[in-house]
């Protein structure tokens, strides 16, 4: 009589390649990827250095998704989408009375500069402890890149509006449009020429964002497609496996 033989199956794990194929339309990254193209849109469309209240609201929208996603701590969601309701009511009162002014540009700026500083965090944090090289991860990475770029060009709109010097110099038009080209022509090392910054501060803040470009490539988006590969205790008992079969 010959034994039976006992056979296992093996169920692939959520975040594995084989955890099937729509895994990445769940996640929601394609949503965070949809709103940062309106986000983009949004701010190359404007030809000053004024924050946009539209904008603003899309760029919120896109945090609060991101942390939703990301499966943020469920306080942080709450802070998130209240700050939301109340740049929504904020935009309302100032298209309705008219109102505006440099306080309430610069206050919408560092806000935005504050959010897109942690959206590329919680993708990275939420990443990392997954296991898998699938679209998902693909489309994770691609989000936090375009965020660290967004980032950079808030934070060169705030610059231009807290200093009275221009940004970049007579030749070019200030705006949140040119801020935006000239962030992610930096990030990716581009550099074309026909945009430079004027003062020393722009300077070091374009040669932090080239540095951390190249860091996110190295670093961040290998950190995130590491998971192809699983633990090294599981790769170690997978090979015992196939020299006692």
């Amino acid at each position: 009589m010959e034994p039976e033989i006992a056979v296992t199956a093996v169920h692939p794990s959520p975040g594995s390649p084989g955890a099937g194929g729509a895994s990445w339309w769940r996640s929601g990254y394609w949503l965070v990827l949809a709103l940062l193209v309106a986000t983009y849109a949004l701010c190359a469309a404007q030809s000053t250095i004024d924050p946009s209240p539209s904008a603003f609201v899309v760029q919120l929208v896109t945090v609060a998704v991101v942390l939703r996603v990301t499966q943020a701590h469920p306080r942080v969601q709450h802070i998130a989408w209240l700050v939301l309701a109340a740049a929504g009511v904020a935009m309302i009162v100032t298209a309705v009375l008219d109102t505006g002014g440099l306080v309430l540009d610069v206050a919408l700026s560092a806000a935005s500069t504050i959010a897109f500083f942690v959206a590329p965090v919680a993708i990275i944090r939420h990443q990392v402890t997954r296991r898998g090289l699938d679209i998902e991860a693909l489309l994770a990475a691609t989000a936090a890149y375009i965020l660290v770029g967004m980032f950079f060009t808030l934070v060169y709109n705030l610059v231009a509006l807290l200093t009275v010097a221009p940004t970049f110099g007579d030749h070019t038009v200030d705006s949140l449009s040119s801020q935006l080209f000239f962030s992610f022509t930096t990030l990716t090392t581009t550099g074309y020429g026909n945009i430079v910054p004027a003062t020393p501060a722009v300077q070091a803040i374009a040669v932090a964002e080239a540095i951390t470009g190249q860091l996110f490539l190295i670093t961040a988006v290998a950190r995130i497609m590491r998971g192809s590969r699983g633990p090294a205790s599981e790769q170690a008992a997978a090979r015992r496996a196939e020299e006692q079969s």
